[in-house]
């Protein structure tokens, strides 16, 4: 396994910019920079791609709705050009709240849009021919009667470093990841429970794998959590940082019946915890929904304890079909857990 790091879209983006100076040293592998309703995940990747020389810039994610195709494939080819061949495209469809809420975009047709928004980048990434798509989503040149008749099929100026761009794909639902493990290089899942996943999404990556063309290769999944090492109760209390968190997107990433992240906990086998998260975060009670969230579901989405019990859980990533762990090193020593981890996942 890899090693990769969430560059956090909160806080102070400089700082987290010069740990990651200082993680690339010792040895990370990935960094992606998240995208919400703050600063934008390019600017970041751009100035991340000026810091660091070795390590992989993705982001993770950048919401589709927000961006044309069109845009989105020019953007990767850009940073990539800037890093040198570092840049990955990670890819979601964010949510309504976000989407309705902050861009004022109706969110439609989710699924149809991630595929054929992979489709036309991939297209204007191999600059084989002038660009055209018929979809049910998008259509280029736009069609007359939508338009003003004079669009025509253009190739992008530059000629992109190189001509496929690792794409990855955030995606929870079931017929998303079997989009994302038919026709994505990876998959980007969120809260995710190793010893759970094969019954949550065993299916639904059965099926797209099925129907994914070889020349993709291996599906690769970047998944992890909170990383801190040590014997006492301190460092167990690290993982209640996490808390609220999870209690943010399991309770207040949307409403009822329509919150893709409630939905996995309830897969997972937290049907009750769930559904009490999700009242007491729509009702303003933020801490109650914290408190609320299993002591099972904070550890088990971490790798946080002795080290032999991180060892465990750095395996059970494994066993998962994980093979880039995506943690966050906490601790007087990022840098030395960063180290240790990587050997271990070696």
């Amino acid at each position: 396994m890899r090693i990769s790091m969430p560059l956090q879209y909160a806080g102070e983006p400089k700082a987290a910019v010069d740990q990651v100076v200082e993680l690339e040293k010792a040895g990370l592998d990935t960094v992606w920079v998240a995208e919400a309703y703050g600063y934008d995940s390019p600017t970041l990747m751009g100035y991340l791609a000026a810091r660091t020389e070795r390590v992989a810039i993705g982001s993770a994610i950048l919401p589709m709705y927000s961006r044309t195709p069109t845009l989105i494939a020019m953007t990767a080819a850009g940073l990539d050009y800037l890093s040198d061949g570092r840049a990955i495209l990670g890819l979601g469809a964010s949510g309504p709240q976000v989407i309705e809420g902050f861009h004022g975009i109706p969110y439609t047709k989710p699924l149809g849009r991630t595929r054929e928004t992979i489709e036309i980048c991939r297209k204007i990434w191999a600059r084989e021919e002038r660009l055209t798509h018929d979809g049910k989503v998008f259509q280029l040149p736009l069609p007359p009667e939508k338009g003003t008749g004079l669009g025509k099929p253009l190739k992008i100026i530059n000629h992109p470093v190189r001509p496929a761009i690792p794409i990855f794909v955030a995606s929870l639902g079931e017929k998303n990841v079997e989009m994302t493990a038919e026709t994505a290089d990876g998959w980007l899942p969120h809260l995710f429970i190793p010893e759970k996943a094969e019954t949550v999404w065993g299916e639904s990556l059965a099926r797209g794998r099925a129907k994914r063309d070889p020349a993709l290769g291996a599906l690769e999944i970047s998944a992890g959590g909170l990383l801190a090492i040590g014997e006492g109760e301190d460092t167990r209390k690290l993982m209640e940082f996490t808390r609220p968190m999870i209690a943010l997107y399991v309770g207040g990433m949307g409403a009822k019946g329509k919150n893709f992240y409630n939905t996995v906990a309830q897969r997972y086998g937290y049907e009750e915890a769930a559904e009490k998260i999700q009242d007491l975060y729509l009702d303003g009670k933020k801490d109650e929904a914290a408190a609320a969230v299993p002591d099972e579901f904070v550890e088990l989405t971490n790798l946080v304890g002795p080290e032999s019990y991180v060892r465990e859980r750095v395996e059970a990533f494994r066993a998962a079909g994980v093979t880039q762990l995506n943690v966050t090193p906490v601790g007087d020593n990022p840098a030395k857990l960063i180290e240790k981890v990587k050997e271990w996942a070696s």
